[in-house]
């Protein structure tokens, strides 16, 4: 079968199932199953495709056509510029979080930070806690997650991107497993926001096949974000900064919670290139 149908008829069948960018996906997909980058695909669209590497794309493309995302089809998605491997574990890096770290980045050049480590908390597929290392090559970074499975897909992305030297994951609850001692200069998380009464509203892709617990923050979606602000002011050091993806419509509800904890100050909501308040900024007293 010429390469060139095999593309053309998956194209349809993706757009007939709902999938936004069918041409890419399609191309992503074939690329994945001959080993081609997507300049090498279109120059060899002539070509016949090998019976077993088309049996090996159909079987992926059936699981796309069922909505599953095409970042666990592959196994990885790029994040920062940088392949990252994932699985249904772990939610997929998306663009937002790539903003949060791109405005944590901009404000430790702009203001600095107290002498200490930085910790991620809820490490997922371990990009925060990654980026955070390569970035911020002089600080120690500590993960924290709830799901033993999700560890192990950071620690091999840990291992990938070679930071192993300087990032600690601990497995616990927020901040159950930190010592009491411990004290950090930077805490980051992308916590579970989405509210559990919108779950039907949301594309099959996440509502389907992505970790609930990593995405629903209980009815109002501000569970985990309530428990953040009472702990996090217990373990930064005085000076230190706190940033927090959150939903686009939680603005005030955020700065309503975290301001009626006196050990916060300067909290901001920074807004995201859609134009959307994403970003939530805090420092401790």
């Amino acid at each position: 079968m010429i390469l060139k149908q095999v593309y053309r008829e998956s194209v349809q069948r993706l757009a007939d199932a709902g999938v936004a960018e069918a041409e890419i996906e399609a191309a992503l997909l074939l690329g994945h199953v001959l080993g081609y980058s997507r300049a090498q695909l279109f120059l060899a669209l002539e070509q016949e495709i090998p019976p077993r590497h088309l049996s090996l794309f159909n079987t992926l493309l059936s699981r796309r056509l069922t909505r599953e995302p095409l970042a666990y089809i592959l196994g990885e998605q790029e994040f920062w510029s940088l392949p990252f491997a994932v699985s249904p574990k772990v939610l997929i890096p998306r663009p937002e979080t790539e903003e949060l770290l791109e405005k944590i980045f901009a404000t430790v050049r702009q203001d600095g930070l107290p002498p200490g480590p930085t910790l991620d908390l809820g490490v997922g597929s371990g990009a925060i806690t990654v980026v955070l290392a390569r970035e911020l090559s002089d600080r120690l970074v500590f993960g924290v997650d709830l799901s033993l499975e999700a560890l192990e897909v950071a620690r091999e992305n840990i291992r990938l991107h070679q930071v192993r030297q300087r990032v600690f994951l601990v497995n616990g609850d927020w901040l159950t497993p930190i010592r009491p001692e411990r004290r950090f200069a930077l805490v980051v998380s992308n916590p579970p926001y989405i509210a559990a009464t919108t779950m039907d509203a949301l594309q099959p892709e996440v509502r389907d096949f992505e970790p609930h617990s990593a995405l629903f923050g209980g009815v109002d979606g501000l569970a985990d974000i309530r428990a953040l602000a009472s702990q996090v002011h217990g373990v930064l050091l005085s000076g230190g900064m706190f940033f927090m993806e959150i939903g686009a419509d939680q603005r005030e509800a955020v700065l309503k919670i975290f301001s009626s904890f006196p050990e916060y100050d300067r909290l901001q909501v920074h807004f995201d290139l859609a134009g959307l308040p994403r970003i939530f900024q805090a420092r401790r007293c």
